[in-house]
This record gives structure tokens, C-alpha cells and sequence, in this order.
């Protein structure tokens, strides 16, 4: 009996600490608040395919505040992961949009030159 009571007393942290609960996640959720204004000041609300992934991270940053409310830190936790991860692939997208833009740009201003340059008798 006194052996039972022993481990009893011994376990007794242990089975406390294992109904912890998760701590509210504020850095992943700062860190995907982040990369959504990163994709929305990019432009990403101006390309379809960026503009899906930055709509995909306002939701699951909705449905992460609506976990925490709950007291789910830990599908919270998991939701804002995918929340930075689509706002990140809505930046990527967005910045590809204006790289091609510049590069398409820059071969016109290169034409132009050229036909400048021919003009000129600088080229033949």
C-alpha cells in the first residue's frame, strides 16, 4: 500500500505536466501577419494565381484567431504554418509577375536603343 501511494505521489508531476496546455502561438502568427502584408504590398491582389495564395493565407489566419479563441493553440499553431507558407508563395508569385514585367520592358528599351543606334550609323 505504501509503495502504491509512493508512485502515486511520485507520478503525480509528471501526469501534470503531460495536461499542459500548448502556449498561444504569437510568433508564427506575427511571422504570417508579416508575410501577408509582404504579398499584399507586392502586388499579389494583381496576379490570379498570387492573389489565390494570399486569399488561402487570410483564411487560415482567420481560422487561426477563431482557434485560439477556442483554446486550440495547437491547430492554430499548424493553420498559421500554412498561413506563412501560401502568404510566402504569394510574394514569389508576385515578384515573378514583375520580373517578367521588367525583363519585358528592358528587351523594348534594348530594341529601341538598337534602332536608335542603327539610325545614328552607329550600328549597321
Amino acid at each position: 500500500m505504501k509503495k502504491s501511494i509512493a508512485s502515486l505521489v511520485m507520478m503525480a508531476p509528471f501526469a501534470w505536466a503531460c495536461g499542459a496546455s500548448v502556449p498561444p502561438p504569437t510568433q508564427p502568427m506575427a511571422d504570417a501577419q508579416a508575410a501577408e502584408r509582404s504579398a499584399a504590398e507586392l502586388g499579389a491582389n494583381n496576379e490570379p494565381s498570387a492573389q489565390l495564395s494570399l486569399k488561402l493565407a487570410q483564411d487560415q489566419i482567420e481560422m487561426a484567431r477563431k482557434a485560439m479563441a477556442d483554446g486550440d493553440n495547437k491547430r492554430a499553431e499548424a493553420l498559421l504554418l500554412r498561413a506563412k507558407a501560401d502568404a510566402e508563395l504569394a510574394v514569389a508569385q508576385a515578384r515573378e509577375k514583375n520580373a517578367k514585367g521588367e525583363g519585358q520592358k528592358a528587351a523594348e528599351d534594348a530594341a529601341a536603343q538598337k534602332a536608335t543606334n542603327v539610325g545614328q550609323g552607329a550600328v549597321k
